[in-house]
C-alpha cells in the first residue's frame, strides 16, 4: 500500500511539474518614477526615463507584454516579495546585502556616487571636513549605507523618500550637501535651472563594498528562468544597438561601464 501511495504521489508530481513552469508572456515591472533621468513622470503623467525605456526594450526583446508598476523606493523590494510585480528595474545597485533577499541579473549600467553642494562652499570630503555638516541622502539606498557606515558618527544624516525631495532641501539650505548617483545629480539637478548654484564635491565613489557591481534587475529568488531571460535580453539589446540608442537619448557618455 505504501509503495502504491508513493507511486501515485510521484506520478502526480510528474504530471504537475510542467504546469509549474511560468510562461513569461506578461511581465509586471516595479519602477520608482521619481529618479530623473532614470525614471520620472512627465507633464502628461506618463512614465519616462532611461530605466523605463530599458524596461520596455527588454520586454520587447523577450516578446512579453510590459506592465509598469510605480512604487515608492522604501517599499520596492517588499512589494516584489509580495508579488505586486515580477521584477524591479529602478537603478537598484547589485550588493551583497540585497542578494540575501533577492536575485539580480547582470548589470545594465554602472555609474559612481558623488557629493553635491553649493559652489561657494569649500569643503573637504573627509571625516574632519564634514564634521558638523548636515548631509541629505535618499533612504535605503547604497549611498545611505555608505554615508551611515563611513560618516555616521561625524555628520547629521537627513534621509528622504525621493531624490526630488532631497534636491528641494539642498536648494532651501536645509542640508549642506547631498550624496547620490552622479548621473542622477548631473542630469536631474545640476543641468537644470535649480542646480545652477551647485557643483560636485570630492571624488567619484565606486567602492564595491558599498556601491556593488552596477545596477541590475531584481527578481525573486525562485524566478531563475525570468532572471536568465532578462540576461539574454540585456545582451541582445546591447548587441543590436537598441541599448546605444536609449543611452544616447539621455546621456552623452557611456553609462554601462566596463564589460562584465
Amino acid at each position: 500500500m505504501k509503495k502504491l501511495f508513493s507511486a501515485l504521489v510521484i506520478a502526480a508530481l510528474a504530471l504537475s511539474g510542467p504546469a509549474l513552469a511560468k510562461e513569461w508572456d506578461k511581465i509586471r515591472i516595479g519602477v520608482e518614477g521619481a529618479f530623473p533621468p532614470f525614471s520620472y513622470v512627465d507633464e502628461q503623467g506618463e512614465l519616462q526615463g532611461f530605466d523605463i525605456d530599458i524596461a520596455r526594450a527588454l520586454c520587447k526583446q523577450m516578446e512579453a507584454e510590459c506592465v509598469l508598476v510605480p512604487q515608492d523606493w522604501d517599499g520596492i523590494i517588499p512589494a516584489l516579495l509580495a508579488r505586486k510585480y515580477d521584477a524591479i528595474i529602478a537603478s537598484m545597485s547589485i550588493t551583497d546585502e540585497r542578494k540575501k533577499t533577492v536575485d539580480f541579473t547582470n548589470k545594465y549600467y554602472q555609474t559612481p556616487a558623488r557629493f553635491v553642494g553649493p559652489k561657494d562652499m569649500e569643503v573637504e570630503i573627509t571625516k574632519e571636513g564634514l564634521e558638523g555638516k548636515t548631509v541629505g541622502v535618499q533612504r535605503a539606498t547604497t549611498q545611505d549605507r555608505y554615508l551611515t557606515d563611513v560618516y555616521g558618527d561625524t555628520v547629521d544624516i537627513k534621509r528622504y523618500g525621493s531624490q526630488d525631495e532631497a534636491y528641494l532641501d539642498l536648494q532651501a539650505g536645509r542640508v549642506d550637501l547631498l550624496l547620490a548617483d552622479s548621473v542622477a545629480i548631473q542630469e536631474g539637478f545640476l543641468n537644470t535651472e535649480a542646480g545652477e548654484g551647485f557643483e560636485f564635491k570630492g571624488q567619484p565613489l565606486t567602492s564595491k563594498q558599498w556601491f556593488g557591481e552596477g545596477a541590475g534587475i531584481a527578481v525573486r529568488k525562485q524566478d531563475d528562468e525570468l532572471r536568465e531571460q532578462f540576461n539574454q535580453a540585456i545582451r541582445a539589446i546591447r548587441e543590436d544597438g537598441t541599448y546605444q540608442q536609449i543611452q544616447d537619448k539621455y546621456f552623452d557618455f557611456d553609462v554601462y561601464g566596463e564589460e562584465s
